[in-house]
């Protein structure tokens, strides 16, 4: 272990560096991280990016007494390093080791359990307001970077900010934004001035005197303080001239990166009688040169060669990269075609898209509920839009799903990339509701494919549907299983994959490949079960339902989705309302939240692998001889 980071064990402890080792503590820090996550994968370039922000944070709060909140939470690792946590890191991501975001449970000094983006703004406040309401003393800070404040949710936090007027500290952690040479140095002078305790009290000194002289004081403070604000717009860089209207005091931009000059400025800010944000600039992935070259590669990586920064292990065709290519190749051939992506062009697969037809691609920000609505409105006018997102991030456009899209039964696909579980990115990030909340929606099409070549059939069968659709599809290696069953896709019906008899395994999307892995097992116990495709999630395909319940005595609904409200319990209820005898077991996520861990780990413990579901198969056949 390196010599720097041995003398951190417990919270707090970074304040035994003397500030001469503050560069070298800097670059331990990284080093740690970068072979780190070289093996277990990870969100690097980003932590890499606020390492020094970070220590200076440590520096200044104290913890857990003082409360931090992380915006998104996936640049928390050097937080997770000073505050005990440590030897704990070597695991993080991995089944049963630390988490990869900030969790309450890990640590007293998470505050805050975050996963999506621009919620921290609002979080902090409502701890700055507890801790008024209770008349403690403590400093609140909530760190949020640039892109998170594309989010309409950063926005309402502000609003509400302005009106509590809490004393609360915003970092704005600025990774992409330039600083302008004009007014980089007088506003840098400015700031230090004004953030003095000298200067704050002369402020209020000539303020209460101007309001003493009788008849005009009070008129003529209101005018000192105007030509104030008017000089103080005029200097503010323009992007944040808007702050000053909500009543936030605006510092910066420094230099997140120099350690000694943003303890100086939180310090200060902690001295300041309502909201303020401090803008810090930091680059993305500093430290190690292929994430600085490359910081959209190294935002969320999997293992990887240091030396090289290539991605180790093997390189397969995964679920995004079949709708890449499949979007690109519909968008040539209908020009009404149109690709939205909510801050996510790389991941979701849009970035050739974006490339080719720059005039109907959108990257909306991190801004679910606009997407909505903006396709919405496209598709109203006429055009063929298409949203890809990850499934646990359009959990945050339901309302708009509902109401600006199915209502008026547009024709809106929205292609749902991380469906089911994800793995290492654990709770905040599994994709497990989506065939329950976008089921129970009327006018909505729900489909899943079980491989890559019935997600290319699902896209070209959506362009000519004409109602609000979703595909949904899994993260990672992209199935080939049954890779000679390609039956035409028609709306709601079912694929015969294997006819058997006594149980049928009626699978959805990736839960097809495990249901072929159960009838192979079942074949060494005497038992030919009857594999089908769902396809269609909703609507069901009642036709197969109903032989199903004719001619087995069990049927076993298989879908990586939380049971309640899913695929498995619309079975149960149609073959209850037709009066079907046969019994129904579902193989799903319990009502429960699932932690990180490997894909295969995740359904071992879920009793959703092939093993686990063929002994719970036997022993219900046993049961019902």
């Amino acid at each position: 272990m390196s010599e720097l980071l041995d003398m951190i064990n417990k919270p707090n402890d970074i304040r035994k560096i003397p500030p001469s080792d503050y560069d070298a503590l800097a670059q331990e820090i990284r080093e740690y991280m970068i072979d780190t996550i070289s093996e277990n994968g990870g969100h690097l370039a980003s932590n890499l990016g606020v390492v020094e922000l970070t220590m200076a944070l440590h520096l200044v709060l104290t913890f857990p007494q003082d409360k931090l909140v992380w915006d998104v939470g996936h640049q928390s690792y050097t937080h997770k390093i000073l505050t005990g946590r440590r030897e704990e890191f070597r695991n993080i991501r991995k089944f049963g080791g630390i988490s990869g975001f900030p969790k309450r449970k890990e640590s007293s000094c998470d505050c805050f359990d975050t996963g999506h983006s621009s919620t921290s703004i609002s979080a902090a406040l409502g701890f700055a307001r507890a801790r008024d309401l209770k008349h403690e003393d403590s400093t609140v800070v909530a760190v949020i970077g640039d892109g998170a404040l594309t989010g309409g949710v950063a926005y309402e936090g502000l609003n509400n900010l302005s009106r509590l007027k809490s004393n609360l500290i915003i970092v704005l952690n600025d990774n992409n934004m330039s600083i302008s040479e004009n007014v980089g140095g007088l506003t840098l002078y400015l700031n230090g001035l004004r953030m003095t305790e000298s200067y704050r009290d002369f402020k209020k000194d000539v303020e209460k005197k101007l309001k003493s002289i009788p008849n005009v004081g009070q008129s003529m403070a209101r005018s000192v303080k105007k030509s104030k604000d008017r000089l103080r717009r005029h200097l503010l860089p323009s992007e944040f001239g808007f702050l000053e209207d909500f009543g936030i005091k605006y510092v910066g931009p420094i230099d997140g990166h120099n350690v000694g000059e943003m303890v100086q400025f939180l310090n200060a800010c902690r001295k300041v009688e309502g909201p303020v944000l401090l803008h810090v600039v930091t680059q993305k992935g500093r430290g190690y040169k292929p994430a600085e070259e490359n910081p959209a590669i190294f935002h969320g990586i999997g293992c990887f060669d240091i030396s090289t920064g290539k991605t180790t292990g093997p390189k397969n065709e995964t679920c995004t990269s079949v709708f890449s290519r499949k979007i690109l190749n519909m968008a040539e051939e209908h020009s009404d075609i149109t690709a939205i992506t909510a801050a996510m062009p790389d991941g979701t697969g849009l970035k050739p898209f974006a490339e080719k037809f720059p005039d109907r691609f959108f990257d909306v920000g991190i801004a679910e509920q606009h997407a909505v609505t903006f396709a919405a409105g496209l598709a109203a006018a006429g055009m063929r839009p298409y949203f890809a997102v990850y499934s646990s991030f359009l959990q945050r456009a339901f309302d708009q799903i509902i109401q600006d899209v199915c209502i008026q039964n547009l024709p809106v696909v929205f292609c749902i990339d991380r469906a089911g579980l994800v793995g290492a990115d654990g709770e905040t990030h599994h994709g497990m509701f989506d065939l329950s909340y976008l089921s129970l929606i009327p006018n909505m099409t729900v489909c899943a494919p079980k491989n890559k070549y019935e997600l290319v059939d699902m896209l070209s069968f959506s362009y000519d549907y004409g109602k609000p659709l979703a595909i949904r599809y899994p993260r990672g290696k992209a199935a080939d299983v049954y890779k000679d069953r390609r039956a035409p896709i028609a709306a709601g019906e079912s694929e015969l994959l294997e006819q058997g008899s006594d149980v049928a395994l009626i699978a959805v999307g990736s839960m097809v490949e495990v249901a072929a892995q159960v009838h192979e097992m079942l074949l060494d116990y005497g038992i030919h079960a009857t594999v089908i495709n769902a396809r269609f999630v909703k609507p069901i395909d009642e036709a197969c339902l109903d032989r199903i319940g004719e001619d087995h005595r069990l049927v076993v609904t298989m879908e990586d989705n939380v049971i309640r409200g899913g695929f498995g319990e619309a079975c149960s209820d149609y073959l209850h309302s037709i009066g079907s005898r046969v019994e129904v077991e579902h193989v799903g996520i319990q009502d429960t939240f699932v932690e990180h861990g490997t894909v295969d780990q995740l359904r071992r413990m879920l009793g959703m692998d092939a093993q686990s579901i063929r002994d719970r198969i036997l022993g219900k056949l046993k049961n019902l001889q």
